[in-house]
């Protein structure tokens, strides 16, 4: 079926004009439309499901209409720029399927607003974090019942590290004698796996892909105006979503750079990132949250580079890869980046407490 095919499966009041890929995802086809209605030109975003990474599209579809209705309810007017607001199908679905068996949804175009791909200052910085922070306080009350958990496990760092462990063992790809100082790293720093499970922390709506290309900025003020990309939106804990903000907004290097001496945890932009996410949370976060911020750092980047170590020792079966060693170049710059947060775990905790206050 063509696009113009399945936009007509939505309650869109006015006349396809035709459509352009939208974002930089990597995961599923969006397209920004436009039509036409008296004369003026409106926009929709339609987005096509990848059913091969999210097996529960139904489950998924669920938890972003659910989400997206709670978001609408608390922001109230500023709601159609500070919100994703979805298009029900015409029978009222929050989504559709066509003739290949593909899952389509439909959200409102949020005008003049765009994403970017990496965070070039500290104000950027500060205001991706306040946008997720939002997002997590405005969810904080949200009603039972409990979200569906999309993707199990997602961030269960100990069942990460028991499948490196696996992989370690049976070394089917024969790639461990080439693995051996990322492995020797690993193993010593398994105490981090249980940081923040071993914690008792509050469970907590999360987005799980902080990502600041998973925000709007408003054109004209620079400001955060909405989190946007809900497909990984599921319980979890607060500081999984901040610790993959520093992993993914500290550093200025690609994420599979092999000049490692350019792997940098930066300070200023995390304190950029602890003073925005803190003004955003304060008044639901609690203490034992505020105090794991820095640990967070170091936990998501050192489990996000088991997990790539795990796919290396596995013979790259998961993420892919453009040349060999790819995802071992991916997992030591993970593991370097763990050092540096490391090495300035105590200005980091200092930048924590003047964000607090």
């Amino acid at each position: 079926m063509s696009l113009e095919q399945i936009t007509t499966q939505f309650a869109i009041d006015g006349e396809f004009c035709g459509a352009e890929t939208w974002g930089s995802g990597h995961i599923n086809d969006t397209y920004r439309a436009a039509y036409s209605k008296n004369g003026a030109t409106v926009h929709y975003v339609h987005q096509r499901i990848n059913h091969n990474v999210f097996r529960n599209p139904e489950a998924m579809m669920d938890n972003i209409a659910r989400v997206t209705a709670h978001l609408q309810k608390k922001l109230g007017p500023r709601a159609a720029q500070h919100g994703l607001t979805l298009v029900l199908t015409r029978t009222g679905a929050a989504f559709c399927r066509d003739k290949e068996g593909n899952y389509w949804c439909t959200y409102h175009c949020i005008e003049g607003a765009r994403s970017y791909d990496t965070i070039k200052t500290k104000e950027q910085a500060f205001e991706a974090a306040r946008a997720f922070g939002e997002f997590q306080r405005l969810l904080a009350d949200f009603p039972p019942p409990r979200l569906k958990e999309t993707i199990p496990d997602f961030h269960h760092t100990p069942k990460r590290f028991a499948a490196l462990e696996r992989a370690i063992k049976a070394d089917v790809a024969g790639r461990a004698a080439n693995a051996k100082a990322e492995i020797q790293f690993a193993l010593e720093h398994q105490p981090l796996c249980g940081i923040l499970l071993d914690a008792n922390l509050p469970e907590r709506v999360t987005h799980n892909d902080t990502k600041i290309n998973n925000v709007l900025f408003d054109d004209a003020s620079n400001e955060a105006v909405c989190v946007i990309d809900l497909d990984t939106v599921m319980p979890g804990l607060a500081l999984y979503d901040f610790g993959d903000m520093v992993r993914t907004a500290t550093c200025k290097a690609a994420e599979d750079e092999r000049d490692l001496s350019k792997i940098h945890m930066e300070l200023d932009l995390f304190e950029a990132l602890a003073s925005g996410y803190l003004k955003a949370t304060n008044g639901f976060l609690t203490s034992a949250e505020r105090a794991l911020l820095v640990a967070s750092g170091k936990l998501i980047p050192f489990e996000i580079g088991i997990r790539f170590l795990t796919d290396y020792l596995q013979g790259d079966i998961y993420f892919k890869i453009h040349r060999e060693g790819h995802n071992l170049d991916r997992c030591r710059t993970q593991f370097e980046l763990v050092k540096s947060v490391t090495a300035q775990e105590d200005k980091m905790m200092r930048a924590v407490e003047r964000a607090s206050h």
